[in-house]
């Protein structure tokens, strides 16, 4: 253990002496606080938050990133190029444990880097409030909609029910040979199931439509939920808003009329644009006591239009601002943990510069692994078997660093991150991939020929 101390603190040390590490201070030294200042987003205190806490950690973790893959990719390539590892590996000390003392030197590097300006980023979003005049009503929703952690659920749709329909409408069409002869039966059955969700999500005029969500938890009886959805329009209204009543509570005591009211419904009347994210308000005392809360919307008449209310979500509070930040910042370190274990394992067998762009392209298509999946999807069925045999255990190597892989959008959102999604990605891309990438970096080097004896 001391060895591998000994190698890690040299690490510290040499990395500490790059430019490439002053640069990456001194950046985010500078632009964090000044990004804290001149960045407004759309004007409200929320937008301003939003926007910062968005740029800001998106830029530590890019910086932090690359200064993590230039360190892990060039100190074992430069001290092979320059020779400085004869005077090691003739020391009683293992060429795993250099390996292993790399990796550790790099991590507490990046842990130490990630602590601090992860802590100045916090601090500024707290103090952010305190320096913006914003009106009490954006203070609030504020609190509300960032300084928070809420948990959503929803209301899935039947997909076995759409698909059936999709099916049977296919078959119609194909019978009566009204389907376009270049279009294929994949792209047709696509457009009809995006059609029946349509009408399955259609509120025609003084008709309603009910969302049903179970398990609901709340920590405090006393506090709120939250209705968040979006409206779509089939023509456009004469006052361009969305007239609508919103009923929140156990929709099943009018509909079934069994004795006595056990928890209130909240009624709520509203007049909203449309393609906006809103938001309804109620108290969290209208969960019955099986954990039930049903979502009714009432398209009245004042609309004279169908309504498709979108994205339908109840959300409610399940944790902290602060503890859903500490587990968002665990998550950046995950993937810095991965490419330092990636460029150091690519360090023995290749050049720094092969080595660090290696690395680089795999970081860059990490970002867009989403992008890269839904392209592999769209292959059909022959595609995706070639892809299982051929490319699918080399793209599983890959980091998700996109979509719900990313902190900044549990953040920007008030999202909770919870400890089990925290956990599998931990697991995944550290304990597996990490150490996997470590394992084989350390056979490599284990066996690969340093120096050649001349005689």
């Amino acid at each position: 253990m001391h060895s591998i101390w000994a190698v890690a603190r040299n690490t510290i040390a040499q990395a500490l002496r790059m430019k490439v590490a002053g640069v990456v201070v001194i950046l985010l030294l500078v632009l964090l606080p000044l990004m804290s200042t001149i960045l407004v987003g759309d004007g409200t205190l929320q937008g301003k938050l939003q926007t910062f806490v968005s740029y800001g950690l998106s830029l530590m973790m890019m910086l932090l990133c690359i200064l993590t893959i230039a360190i892990s990719t060039y100190t074992l390539s430069n001290d092979l190029r320059r020779k400085h590892i004869f005077l090691v590996v003739t020391k009683p000390i293992s060429r795993c444990k250099i390996l292993l003392g790399k990796l550790c030197g790099i991590l507490i590097l990046d842990a130490a880097l990630l602590v601090v300006f992860a802590a100045l980023i916090y601090g500024l979003t707290i103090l952010i409030p305190h320096l913006t005049d914003a009106p009490d009503a954006q203070v609030k929703q504020a609190r509300d909609e960032f300084f928070t952690a809420r948990a959503g659920l929803t209301d899935p749709e039947d997909e076995d029910e759409i698909e059936s329909r999709a099916w049977k409408i296919y078959r119609e069409l194909k019978g009566s040979d009204q389907l376009p002869q270049d279009m294929t039966v994949q792209r047709a059955l696509t457009e009809l199931k995006a059609h029946q969700k349509m009408l399955a999500r259609s509120v025609p005029v003084n008709a309603r439509k009910v969302w049903e969500f179970h398990n609901v938890r709340v920590r405090d009886p006393d506090d709120t939920l939250f209705v968040r959805f979006k409206y779509e329009v089939a023509a456009t209204p004469v006052d361009d808003k969305v007239h609508g009543v919103w009923d929140v509570g156990d929709n099943r005591q009018v509909e079934r009329g069994l004795g006595g009211w056990k928890t209130p419904i909240a009624r709520v009347t509203r007049s909203d644009v449309t393609r906006t994210m809103l938001e309804i308000e109620v108290p969290a005392r209208v969960i019955a006591e099986d954990r039930y809360v049903g979502v009714v919307f009432h398209n009245t008449s004042l609309n004279e239009t169908t309504v498709i209310p979108q994205e339908v979500e109840l959300l409610y509070r399940a944790g902290t601002f602060t503890g859903n930040y500490m587990r968002a910042v665990l998550l950046v370190g995950f993937r810095l943990a991965f490419l330092a274990a990636l460029g150091v394992s690519a360090s023995t067998w290749l050049s720094f510069p092969v080595a660090f762009l290696l690395t680089m392209v795999v970081f860059l298509v990490g970002m867009v692994s989403g992008f890269v999946g839904e392209s592999i999807e769209s292959l059909g069925v022959l595609g995706n078997m070639v892809y299982t045999f051929t490319l699918k255990p080399v793209v599983w190597m890959l980091p998700r660093l996109d979509g719900e892989y990313s902190p900044t959008r549990f953040m920007v959102m008030g999202r909770l991150l919870t400890w089990s999604f925290l956990a599998q990605v931990g697991a995944i891309m550290v304990l597996a991939k990490a150490t996997l990438l470590t394992v084989i970096g350390m056979w490599i080097f284990s066996n690969r020929e340093i120096a050649k004896t001349v005689v």
